[in-house]
């Protein structure tokens, strides 16, 4: 199954803009973004923004019933000299400006958190080696608030890698200076039991360039919501997913890039594999381009190999333009089994059909992994992904 719509330079006709428009339900959510809690009522599960949620495995982190204890998570950050690390109390001016709550479970993360990390690359440092945050689960409730800000024309590479066990829901926010350019590497490698709920907010500013890759193996619940503004003109953000879903696991990406300034880009590719009874991946795709944002350049895609009976996704792209004035927006899915004539055409030459699928499944994933440029975390994820595999074999 596939979905497609293509709008290139000067269709400006009603028609086509429209069909554009009935597609955006996901985009519409069932109260305005807030930082107060009580602005969000109590998800049930026929809300558009949580239909494909289940809400019974987050915990009680949608409910307001998840209290915080003194083990959920612990926080370690490496960084190259010159990078400042601060811890701040909910007071600090700098929470908050990359994006607001789009739901009650990002809400209750902005209103539980006692301490907010910032990280700061001063202007025009260029750093050669990345920032690492390493969260290891210590199996209890957190809520959590994490700002990376880099001020205007620096440089940066930042990991952030989740591991252990734990509940926990956050907002992380990315706040680019004029010229800036950062990379960010988020990794869900959880244990089995593990729930992860965040928001990801980014703020592009003038000529600033983001990139980001959300890579998502563990956990029995992760959903995530990466979100991207632009504080000025010639912004560019390209977003890259890879996830693999295993039997009985639920993993969601919600995405939305919202272009609301004129001649802004953007770019979002992820995928998908998986396998086992149970296993359940769900990616929404929104973008939105305002009637301000003349000149706008945009593409999403996501692709999805299932390779076992028992496995679901679901996948939809959604596009809302609201000016004819655009370089270019498209938008791509499918859904696909593992190719056998792949696999024959492998095992006619003489690899074994447990080498064949591997090969096939990392030629799948392997235009993303290659594009990270952190050569620990590419390798990780390769083996990674062959040891999934394993599971099928």
């Amino acid at each position: 199954m596939a979905e497609a719509t293509n709008i290139p330079v000067g269709s400006t006709t009603a028609g086509q803009i429209a069909v554009a428009a009935e597609s955006t339900v996901a985009t519409r959510m069932s109260a305005p973004p807030s930082f107060d809690v009580a602005d969000f009522p109590v998800p049930h599960g026929r809300e558009e923004e949580w239909r494909f949620t289940p809400l019974e495995r987050l915990r009680g982190l949608h409910d307001g019933t998840a209290v915080a204890t003194g083990d959920g998570v612990k926080v370690d950050i490496t960084a190259p000299e010159g990078v400042v690390i601060e811890t701040v109390g909910r007071d600090d001016a700098r929470l908050g400006r990359a994006g607001t709550p789009v739901d009650r479970i990002a809400a209750q993360a902005y209103s539980a958190f006692e301490k907010a990390g910032v990280i700061t690359v001063p202007k025009e440092t260029v750093l050669t080696e990345p920032i690492r945050i390493a969260v290891h689960g210590e199996g209890g409730t957190a809520y959590a608030h994490q700002v990376v800000e880099l001020e205007a024309f620096a440089e940066a590479v930042v990991v952030l890698d989740h591991t252990g066990d734990a509940v926990l829901a956050a907002n992380v926010d990315y706040v680019l200076g004029d010229g800036a350019k950062l990379t960010v590497v988020s990794v869900q490698d959880w244990d089995d039991k593990a729930v992860h709920v965040a928001q990801h907010n980014a703020l592009i500013g003038r000529d600033a360039t983001f990139k980001s890759f959300v890579v998502t193996f563990g956990g029995d619940l992760v959903r995530l919501h990466p979100r991207v503004a632009y504080a000025g003109s010639g912004g560019e953000a390209e977003l890259f997913g890879l996830y693999f879903t295993d039997a009985g696991q639920h993993q969601e990406h919600r995405l939305l890039v919202d272009h609301n300034t004129p001649h802004c880009k953007s770019n979002v590719a992820y995928k998908g594999a998986l396998q086992g009874e149970g296993a359940h991946a769900v990616w929404i795709g929104d973008v939105l381009i305002e009637a301000k944002a003349e000149g706008t350049d945009t593409y999403e895609m996501n692709r999805n190999l299932v390779l076992t009976d028992g496995a679901r996704v679901d996948s939809v792209p959604n596009l809302e333009i609201e000016t004819g004035e655009i370089v270019g927006a498209g938008h791509a899915s499918a859904t696909g089994r593992f190719d056998d004539e792949q696999l024959f055409y492998l095992m006619a030459r003489g690899i074994p059909a447990d080498e064949a699928r591997r090969l096939v499944v990392r030629g799948f994933f392997a235009e993303l992994v290659q594009q990270i440029g952190v050569d620990d975390i590419e390798e990780r994820l390769l083996v990674k992904i062959d040891e999934e595999l394993e599971a099928t074999v």
